[in-house]
C-alpha cells in the first residue's frame, strides 16, 4: 500500500531559518502533489480527526502548513499558526491565519482553546527545549480539559529513514512524546503507536478512498503504520 499522508504538512521552523527560506522549501517539497494532499486530508479529518473535535471548539493548528487540516475542518474558530508567507494564501475564509514562530510567545489568550493540534511539526523544532515551550504554550491557551493531539513520525518504526529529510531536528516515538506531555502537565489520553504510513512524498500520493479504506482497517496499522498519534488532556 502507497504511503498515506506525513511530511506533506511539516512546519519548517528550524531555529535560524528565515520565512523565505521556508517558502522555498514547502513550495519545492509540496506543490508538485498540493491537490492530492488536500484530498487526503480532507478524507482524514472527516473520517476520523473530527470526531475529536466538536463543531463548537476553538482549535489552535500548530505549524499549520498549507492549513490543509484547519480547511477542512468543522469548528467554530480555528487558528493556524506557521512561519511560512504562504500560509495566509493558504487558509480558507474561515480560518485565522497567523504568521509567527512558535518557539516564541503565541498570540493566543490564555485558556481561551479547546484542542491544540499538530501534524508532523514537532520534529522540526530546534531542541527539546523548543518543544517543552511549545508544550507549555498549549497548557497555557488550553481552557481547563482542553485537549492535544500530536500525529508525528515514530523513530522506533522508521529510524532507518527518518533522518531522510534535512530539517529533522529531535527525534521522537510515541513514549517519548507521552512522557513529555506528563511532565507538561498533560494526562495521556491516546497513545497509538503506529498509526499513519511514514509519507506521501513521491509522485503518486495515495488515493482518498484507500485512505478511508485504512482508516477503517486498524488492523493493518500494525503492518503499515510508522506515524505515532497521541492525544492529551490539560491537567
Amino acid at each position: 500500500m502507497d504511503s498515506i499522508v506525513s511530511e506533506e504538512r511539516e512546519n519548517l521552523q528550524v531555529q535560524g531559518s528565515s520565512s523565505a527560506e521556508l517558502q522555498s522549501i514547502y513550495r519545492a517539497r509540496f506543490d508538485a502533489t498540493a491537490e492530492r494532499r488536500r484530498e487526503v486530508w480532507r478524507t482524514l479529518v472527516e473520517e476520523f480527526f473530527q470526531k475529536y473535535i466538536p463543531d463548537n471548539a476553538v482549535v489552535v493548528d500548530i505549524g499549520a502548513g498549507y492549513c490543509d487540516f484547519s480547511n477542512n475542518l468543522k469548528a467554530k474558530r480555528k487558528i493556524a499558526m506557521d512561519l511560512n508567507p504562504d500560509l495566509k494564501s493558504r487558509a480558507a475564509a474561515d480560518v485565522e491565519a497567523i504568521m509567527t514562530n512558535v518557539c516564541e510567545t503565541w498570540p493566543v489568550e490564555s485558556e481561551s482553546v479547546d484542542v491544540c493540534f499538530s501534524s508532523n511539526f514537532i520534529e522540526h523544532l530546534p531542541s527539546k527545549e523548543a518543544l517543552g515551550h511549545c508544550l507549555a504554550e498549549c497548557h497555557r491557551v488550553l481552557k481547563p480539559g482542553g485537549k492535544v493531539i500530536f500525529l508525528g513520525p515514530n523513530i522506533r518504526f522508521c529510524y532507518d529513514v527518518y533522518w531522510d529529510f534535512f530539517d529533522h531536528m529531535i527525534p521522537l516515538s510515541d513514549r517519548s512524546v507521552c512522557e513529555a506531555l506528563t511532565i507538561s502537565g498533560f494526562s495521556v489520553s491516546e497513545s497509538i503507536a503506529q498509526f499513519l504510513p511514514y509519507t506521501m512524498q513521491g509522485k503518486t500520493p495515495a488515493h482518498p478512498f484507500l485512505v478511508k479504506t485504512y482508516l477503517k482497517l486498524p488492523f493493518a496499522w500494525k503492518f503499515f503504520g510508522k506515524q505515532f498519534l497521541v492525544t492529551g488532556t490539560k491537567r
